[in-house]
């Protein structure tokens, strides 16, 4: 989403009439060897330190470099040659230093922009993490740093190239958001040991990325390059005062006269590289973290290395370049890549380097990363929707959002206290947008809403401390949905009644069902919301003697089982596990038993001395422990503490530590499993314990499970095997573990068992109709992977962190669960923003839709320009092709109907990262090597075009120019729209 927004549009006619683009870049001789040094560096949104504290080089006693000296350093030598390039990727960073700038010097930058010698690279606010985000917020992050460039450079300082060269591990889904938001290529830093080694041998270092099993080609293709050296320069090449290599002593009457020993030395690292790739051109990374607070050492060394180089009269020339013009020149090279349609997921540095503990790492941090973009985007939309101007916005939540999709932040990779500082940063954003919904529903009510933070843990000190209070509940989904609200009260033993609030006065509402649970001390009603509107219900609490709690208790050895009129879900007397599922509508039953176990962190051992740690996941054996109450008690204690007709229940307990509820809800499919682990114990064993729950079946998956990709597209995942590459595996249980955004499943022909989850974590399927989930880590060891720390998260008393969450589990036949899974992980993701109010003080009804969308769409973005000028929409097909008979048709979309409030004259189709007009943005063409047929595109045209509607229609429809809006998509297609 957007904060400095698209005055980008106006902007664009006034930038230059044409831009010079790929046609500025050196070409090089076809005849050499060619080296583009692209000088560089790579500034971490908070790791070591915190944001703030890289960008103004506090804290050098944690980490040297200040990323403002960067900046100031870089533009002064960039001025002084006009040969000298450089790249520059983090807009958190850059719009703080471009704030800073005087008049003359924002001209200077224009112009450096403007002649291709700054170039913006990526251009997000961050570089995003590709395993833990949620494709919604990688969006909103990319658009938030693009739309700064596009305001402030123009359309010719928009990025070509994705740079996402230190994330641990790639994703399809990120490609294909690349390739929609008009990116013509991709570089990384980091793949598997054994993926770059097959890789190097094959000469297949880059190729085409096929990243959607659901857009045509090549609307989802990207051209994916592995760099050589990560992002770091060639031994004996790193010329910042940081580094030890030996400058360029260019002085033949002095001793230490090098350059002959220097280019020697060029030609072999150049030559060696070069063998691993397939044209005559090659990158090199001149640049690391936080490095150039002293450029002109960089510089001065780098126009000596580039002089003498080619003055040698070898084979190899060398220039300063980018990775766009280095992109270009492999497209000239005029041959055909391999195509890749699976991922980079997991990661291993070496045998037992597997980087799959940062899918779990830090679960709290993750789960409120995940509920800070629901709240984002209730809050955007409720700011696009009023007419009024507002005194609050929803800027510091879309910054602190965008902060937090950092590859170090929710990957949950950073040092506690630069966690801390992502967490306050959500926080703060948070607070505004409440303020901004209390604007925009108790304006001219009086009093104001109240929100619990803690409502996932059943505190909420304004219902605990009120008789009689109102419930307001906005749903964000452009969809009507039924929701059971949970709200901890005052006392179980009394009785409360629930009722519609009447928004236009007149006679009380309707009274709706509600149940007391005792389990909790909270109560429980079903709302009903329409489509991004609210409802509003009052509780009142009833005189005594019309009590009516429902709860039960099961006696010792009795069999436990709960219902409802889609499961029956049985659990053994004997060991309290779950049991069995039932699904009473497709008749299908399966045996599923669910525990709690932990791996023992490794510390390291004879085969090797890494150790388990923020990033890395390597227990020290592939049997996990079971969690039970000790002294060889492993029964897990099973209670049914709620039986009545709304809510079915059993609280589970197999541990002090280690316990949850397991419950069915009136007229929902999918059962749900509350989770609650922590303080995980470190006494007496001096043990790190890495928690999961593992769901063990009697379906026959034949050792493959199915992941998504960020939330959208699923992957199948095989047990010991790589698509593209002979695995030799050396980790099973950390080289089996995939992350796990928003669902995963195992199937056979008969059945399907899929979990949805809040958050991101990791999970694997170590065995036939098994698939387990990392819930929560405490390690103690550190794996030597930079941060410096263990990952050992205690709260103010000393002892570990809680960590608390939910799973969703759906139980039916392949063929109906993905229109179940699909639908309600957009639930789960976009659940409604529950607030309170006093009794008397009823709220303002919101009703932004008049009519709702298909099943099968998402409105994924509704937000208000910066400016005011305008209003950014998307509209997703949320179905793959072929996963639903009926869902995964194409489907027109009238957006008239939809918000008939939403005046608008003009529209402009744009780019995914909304920085572009669609019709103006063309993408290099690739040929494609690979069997079968091949997109008639990849083999005729020079560019390509987006496909382009006619898919959408205007016609005139009022007398005030309203504009007739008629939207078509396609199975995964995200289509962006700017509205004025």
């Amino acid at each position: 989403m957007l904060l400095y927004f698209l005055a980008a549009l106006s902007l664009t006619l006034q930038a230059h009439a044409s831009c010079p683009g790929y046609e500025n870049c050196p070409v090089g001789d076809e005849n050499k060897l060619n080296v583009h040094l692209v000088a560089h560096t790579h500034n971490d949104v908070g790791w070591l330190k915190t944001l703030d504290q890289y960008y103004y080089g506090a804290n050098v006693t944690i980490q040297q470099g200040g990323v403002q000296y960067i900046i100031d350093s870089v533009i002064s030598e960039l001025l002084k040659k006009p040969d000298r390039r450089f790249i520059y990727v983090e807009m958190a960073f850059f719009t703080r230093w471009w704030r800073e700038q005087d008049g003359e010097m924002k001209e200077q930058v224009k112009t450096l922009v403007n002649e291709g010698r700054l170039e913006f690279i990526l251009g997000g606010w961050c570089m995003n993490d590709e395993a833990s985000t949620h494709y919604t917020a990688i969006i909103d992050q990319m658009t938030l740093g693009l739309a700064f460039i596009n305001k402030t450079f123009g359309k010719c300082a928009r990025p070509r190239v994705a740079w996402q060269i230190d994330p641990f591990g790639h994703s399809r889904e990120q490609a294909s958001l690349f390739a929609q938001m008009g990116f013509d290529g991709l570089f990384f830093g980091r793949n598997d040991y054994q993926d770059k080694f097959q890789r190097e041998e094959d000469r297949n270092m880059e190729g085409i990325w096929r990243a959607s099993a659901s857009l045509n080609p090549p609307n989802a293709d990207l051209f994916t390059g592995v760099n050589q050296n990560g992002y770091s320069p060639p031994s004996g090449f790193c010329f910042d005062e940081y580094c030890a290599d030996q400058p360029m002593m260019d002085d033949p009457s002095l001793e230490d006269y090098n350059v002959d020993e220097k280019v020697e030395l060029f030609m072999k690292r150049a030559t060696d590289q070069a063998k691993n790739y397939a044209t005559n051109h090659i990158m090199w990374t001149m640049g690391s973290d936080f490095q150039y607070v002293n450029a002109n050492m960089w510089y001065k060394n780098l126009d000596k290395l580039i002089k003498y180089v080619n003055a040698a009269g070898k084979n190899v020339t060398t220039f300063y370049s980018t990775p766009s013009c280095y992109l270009k020149a492999l497209n000239r090279a005029d041959r055909s890549w391999k195509v890749k349609t699976d991922d980079f997921f997991p990661y291993a540095e070496q045998p037992h380097s597997f980087w799959t503990g940062y899918f779990t790492s830090r679960p709290t941090l993750k789960g409120y990363t995940r509920e800070s973009s629901r709240f984002l985007q209730a809050c955007t939309q409720m700011e696009a929707g009023m007419t009024s101007p507002l005194s609050s916005s929803s800027g510091k939540l879309r910054r602190a959002m965008a902060v937090a999709q950092h590859h170090d932040a929710v990957s949950g990779t950073s040092k506690q206290h630069v966690a801390d500082d992502y967490a306050k940063r959500l926080f703060i954003g948070r607070e505004e947008c409440k303020q901004l919904m209390n604007e925009v529903m108790m304006d001219g009510v009086g009093g104001n809403l109240i929100f619990c933070d803690f409502l996932n843990i059943s505190t909420c000190a304004f219902t605990q401390q009120h008789d009689d209070f109102i419930v307001i509940l906005y749903n964000p989904i452009a969809r009507y949905i039924t929701h059971y609200v949970t709200i901890p009260i005052m006392t179980s033993s009394r009785n409360y009644q629930v009722r519609e609030v009447n928004i236009g006065g007149g006679e009380r509402g309707r009274v709706v069902e509600s149940e007391m649970m005792t389990s909790s001390q909270s109560l429980v009603f079903r709302a009903e919301i329409d489509a991004m509107s609210t409802s509003s219900y009052e509780v009142i609490i009833l005189p005594s003697d019309e009590d009516d709690q429902v709860s039960s208790k099961n006696d010792e050895g009795e069999e436990l089982l709960i219902a409802n009129e889609f499961y029956e879900v049985k659990f053994d007397s004997d060991s309290g596990l779950m049991a069995k599922i039932r699904n009473l509508k497709s008749g299908i039953s399966a045996g599923v038993s669910q525990n709690f176990y932990w791996y023992n962190s490794s510390v390291g051992n004879d085969e090797s001395s890494q150790q388990s740690g923020a990033y890395v996941f390597r227990p020290n054996s592939s049997i996990p422990f079971q969690c039970f109450h000790g002294r060889g008690d492993s029964k897990v204690r099973s209670v049914k503490t709620s039986s009545g007709g709304l809510v079915e229940e059993v609280t589970q307990y197999m541990s002090e530590w280690c316990h949850q509820v397991v419950r069915l809800y009136k007229g929902k499919e999918f059962i749900e499993v509350n989770w609650k682990i922590g303080p995980i114990p470190i006494e007496p064993d001096g043990y790190g314990k890495e928690v999961i729950t593992r769901y063990d079946t009697s379906i026959k998956s034949d050792k493959i499970f199915y992941t998504d990709s960020n939330g959208r597209e699923m992957l199948e995942r095989k047990l010991n095997y790589r698509p593209t590459w002979n695995l030799n595996q050396s980790e099973p249980v950390a080289g089996n573990y995939y992350p796990i955004n928003t669902r995963a499943y195992i199937k056979d022909d008969q059945s399907q068992l899929t979990v949805l989850t809040d958050r991101s974590q990791g999970g694997a399927s170590l065995s036939d109709g098994s698939l387990e989930i990392m819930l929560h880590r405490r390690v103690l060891g550190e794996d030597h992977k930079g941060v410096g720390e263990a990952l050992n998260e205690t709260s103010s008393n000393g002892e570990g962190i809680i960590a608390s969450g939910k799973h969703y589990l759906i139980f039916d036949t392949p063929q109906r669960s993905p229109r179940l899974h699909r639908i309600l992980a957009e639930e789960i993701f976009l659940s409604p923003i529950i607030s309170f109010a006093n009794i008397n003080n009823i709220p303002k009804h919101i009703r932004l839709m008049t009519s709702e969308l298909p099943e099968n769409v998402h409105l994924l973005t509704l937000a208000r320009t910066e400016d005011d000028s305008g209003t950014l929409l998307r509209l997703e097909h949320q179905f793959e092709a072929g996963e639903d008979k009926l869902l995964s048709q194409p489907v027109t979309v009238s957006l008239h109907k939809i918000l008939p409030d939403l005046h608008f004259t003009t529209v402009h189709e744009l780019t995914l990262g909304a920085n572009a007009e669609i019709d103006d943005v063309t993408r290099l063409v690739w040929k494609a090597k690979e069997a079968g047929r091949r997109h008639k595109r990849d083999l005729f045209s020079e560019v390509v075009h987006f496909e382009k509607p006619n898919s959408v229609e205007y016609d005139v429809i009022d007398d005030d120019g309203g504009i007739r809006l008629d939207i078509m998509l396609k199975p995964m297609q995200i289509r962006t729209f700017l509205l004025k």
